[in-house]
C-alpha cells in the first residue's frame, strides 16, 4: 500500500468485501502488542457475529481503507442493552491523520441515536495514542484492570474507559 495523501478521510458503512483490508488493519494493531489481547485476526464468520451489524464503520483514503471501527455487544443481559464495546483500529499509513477521531466521533453519534446510553473501551497503559484519541472524543477513565490477562507472557493491565451519552 501506497503512503495516504492529505485528502480527508471519507466514512462508510463497513461491508464484508471490506474484510481483507480490515483484517490487514487489525493484524497491524495485534503485532503492535498494545492494542488487543488477540494474537490473530479472526475469520470473517467470527468476527462479523461478534459486532453489531449497523454500528461498523470504515474510511477510506484515496479509495483505500485507512482504518475501522465498530461496536460490539457488552453482555447478552437483557440490562446492558444499551452499553456497547468499541474497538478502533487505523492503519500505520495514516496514523496521525484524524482518521481515528473521526471514525471514533461517527460511531458514538450512531450509537447515541441508537439509544445506546454507554460506549466503553479497554485500551492498555501503553497505548498512549489510543488513550489520547479516547479522551478527545469524550471517554474518561473509570478504572484499571489489573493483570487482566497475559499477552506474550506478560501480564497486562487495562484501562476501563466510557463515554457516557447526555
Amino acid at each position: 500500500m501506497h503512503r495516504v495523501t492529505g485528502v480527508p478521510p471519507i466514512l462508510r458503512p463497513l461491508s464484508p468485501s471490506d474484510w481483507p483490508a480490515v483484517r490487514a488493519i487489525y493484524a497491524e494493531g495485534i503485532a503492535s502488542a498494545n492494542a488487543t489481547f488477540e494474537t490473530e485476526p479472526p475469520a470473517w464468520p467470527d468476527w462479523d457475529r461478534a459486532h453489531f451489524e449497523r454500528h461498523r464503520l470504515v474510511a477510506c483514503i484515496d479509495g483505500e481503507v485507512a482504518g475501522w471501527a465498530a461496536l460490539s455487544q457488552v453482555s447478552a443481559r437483557p440490562v446492558y442493552a444499551g452499553v456497547a464495546e468499541v474497538s478502533v483500529y487505523v492503519a500505520g499509513r495514516a496514523r496521525g491523520r484524524g482518521v481515528g477521531a473521526r471514525l471514533l466521533r461517527e460511531l458514538v453519534e450512531g450509537a447515541e441515536r441508537a439509544g445506546i446510553w454507554t460506549v466503553q473501551a479497554g485500551v492498555f497503559p501503553e497505548n498512549a495514542a489510543s488513550l489520547a484519541l479516547h479522551r478527545r472524543c469524550g471517554f474518561r477513565v473509570v478504572g484499571v484492570r489489573e493483570r487482566l490477562g497475559k499477552l506474550n507472557g506478560a501480564w497486562r493491565d487495562v484501562l476501563l474507559l466510557e463515554r457516557r451519552m447526555p
